[in-house]
């Protein structure tokens, strides 16, 4: 069977819009969705009794509850470990550093796993198992008298690094799993349903603020005022509860069936393509080897249409006299089908844009950097102290704020203005979020001026102490980090679920999770480079312990240029960027 092709003028607008009425999909789309969900029974899912509104309730109560455990333990760890487990300051902070490390690698594993061969749901329910094992052994930690001990280790010890393990394992299934699998309850080929899966997305993030915000504030009092055993012990029964929630909606969910190892699949393209390199590749894209039939090769996932570029890979599809005279079915290590091709193009296209990812997520590894900013600043406000730490709070609540005003108030303002319904693309989103996390380093270098400058007037410059410029100045870079996840975070989200393949789109949102990541690192890198450069010849440095006699402004400046540079770069890419065309 040969496959299709499409023109780029056709790539515009690839669903067709559908009538509405009253939110419902028309007539013609028949009681099954078309993206090839099906129910608890391996049936075609029903429009009416599955999936939409009533099945993400528990997925988003479920985050909201995973959230809140996680943050629960992460924001007020380096307390827990140093004055209850009394590590020193650098094995405390080596510790929440390797258990961070792997929270973020971890979800490569389980998004392989969901897409593979679990399925999402059943990865969730099992990461979310292993997660509230470890909370109750963080908690046990919390309780158990110090005095009991095990033959070899003391158990004081051994629960809580267990403990932490096994929280970082269950997230690697968590994370990449819960937005998709929310994303799955409604239809993209009927158009009430997508616009509603927009929407989605945005209360997803909302959970998961709203989970932090709990956390930082609720969970950290009782942790600090009524005891480390408490303090955990409420997360995990929150962590508790989403389990049964998953459980309890089984019957509701639409599942994707896993389309086997995506893995397996890139490296049969890869080699058939090898194979077959000094082959030409026809003309006509209708030559190109398809299986018949409405149903692609791949489990799970619809058929690909064929698009231009990457001929390279369309090698992998085009049939030879020995494809054709074979009574066996080919081997997919010979001859693979367009839409596995495509699935490696579509991979290929997307990756620049998620690099870009990496600088993006700089902004918010910059806190620790406003927070000592924060420390050489007035704290005092009408008689209150207030902890640099607490600014955190402008960010979190500035996501809980425009998260839900972002689909009923910004983008019909937006919508009247660029034309389309939808106000903003995804590849817009992440661009709008890009220019705000570049304005947030550029406000943080302006309001350091200030202070240096202060400090230079007030002869503060050689003494380490806190200069009269009143700390709420910071407000506006916290702020517009929070505007830029809103936009940015979200985008990313959309746009991995949206432009990947079908049965590997837990992968891809593995891949987003992997940018943060790289962005600390990246901030890492850039810290101990700067430090390197102007600490030498006797200087003190772009960063000192007296941030007084620094120039962090500079720093500022240098990594504002780098986010600017790569919104320049992201644009390049998103103006050439080739969309998903499935059938």
């Amino acid at each position: 069977m040969k496959g299709g092709s499409i023109s780029d003028a056709e790539e515009v607008e690839r669903l067709p819009l559908l009538p509405l009425l009253h939110g419902q999909p028309s007539q013609d789309q028949g009681p099954y969705t078309c993206n090839g969900s099906v129910d608890i029974r391996g049936n075609p899912a029903s429009k009416k009794h599955t999936g939409k509104w009533r099945a993400c309730y528990s997925i988003l109560g479920g985050e909201f509850c995973g959230a809140m455990a996680y943050y629960g333990v992460g924001t007020n760890l380096v307390s827990y470990l140093t004055k209850v487990q009394n590590q020193s300051n650098v094995t405390a902070a080596s510790n929440i550093a390797s258990w961070q490390g792997t929270c973020y690698l971890t979800p490569l594993l389980g998004a392989f796993l969901a897409d593979s061969y679990w399925g999402r749901h059943q990865t969730i329910v099992i990461s979310l198992t292993i997660f509230t094992i470890g909370m109750v052994l963080l908690t046990l930690s919390a309780v158990v008298p110090v005095s009991i001990h095990t033959m070899l280790i003391p158990l004081q010890e051994a629960l809580p690094s267990c403990g932490l393990f096994l929280t970082a394992l269950g997230l690697g299934g968590i994370w990449p799993c819960v937005p998709t699998f929310g994303a799955d309850q409604f239809d993209d080929t009927d158009r009430a349903e997508k616009v509603q899966k927009e929407v989605y997305f945005n209360w997803y993030y909302i959970a998961v603020n709203g989970g932090f915000f709990l956390a930082s504030t609720v969970l950290v009092w009782v942790q600090d005022n009524c005891g480390w055993g408490l303090g955990f012990g409420i997360p995990t029964l929150f962590s508790a509860i989403g389990i049964a929630g998953f459980l309890a909606s089984m019957k509701l969910y639409r599942y994707q069936k896993p389309g086997g190892s995506a893995l397996t699949r890139i490296c049969q393209v890869t080699v058939a393509a090898i194979r077959k390199l000094h082959m030409d590749v026809p003309n006509e894209s209708t030559l190109l080897y398809e299986v018949p039939g409405n149903e692609s090769a791949i489990v799970g996932s619809r058929k690909l249409m064929h698009t231009d570029g990457l001929r390279f890979f369309d090698r992998a599809a085009t049939i030879i006299a020995s494809d054709e005279t074979s009574a066996d079915a080919p081997s997919p290590w010979k001859l693979c089908t367009v839409t596995q091709v495509e699935e490696l193009k579509i991979l290929a296209r997307m990756l620049p844009i998620l690099l870009t990812g990496i600088v993006f997520n700089t902004a918010e590894a910059f806190f620790p950097l406003f927070i000592e900013q924060g420390h050489v600043m007035d704290n005092h406000i009408d008689g209150f102290w207030i902890p640099p730490a607490s600014l955190t709070t402008f960010t979190c609540l500035c996501i809980l704020i425009l998260a839900p005003a972002y689909n009923k108030v910004l983008m019909p303002m937006v919508s009247r203005i660029t034309g389309m319904k939808r106000g903003l693309s995804e590849l817009h989103r992440i661009g709008v979020g890009i220019v705000f996390a570049m304005l947030s380093l550029v406000s943080a270098a302006m309001v350091e001026m200030v202070r240096l400058d202060i400090a230079k007037k007030r002869g503060l410059v050689h003494h380490s102490a806190p200069v009269p410029m009143g700390i709420l100045w910071q407000a506006p870079q916290y702020f517009f980090v929070g505007v830029a996840k809103v936009f940015s975070v979200v985008g990313f989200i959309e746009f991995a679920y949206e432009q990947s393949p079908d049965a590997m789109r837990s992968l891809c949102q593995a891949c987003t999770l992997i940018m943060v990541t790289l962005g600390s690192y990246l901030v890492s890198i850039m810290l101990k480079f700067i430090d390197s450069v102007t600490a030498s010849s006797g200087s003190h440095g772009w960063i000192p312990e007296n941030l007084n006699e620094g120039r962090l402004d500079q720093f500022f400046w240098l990594m504002a240029g780098l986010q600017l540079l790569n919104l320049l770069v992201f644009v390049y890419c998103a103006t050439r960027y080739k969309h998903k065309l499935a059938t």
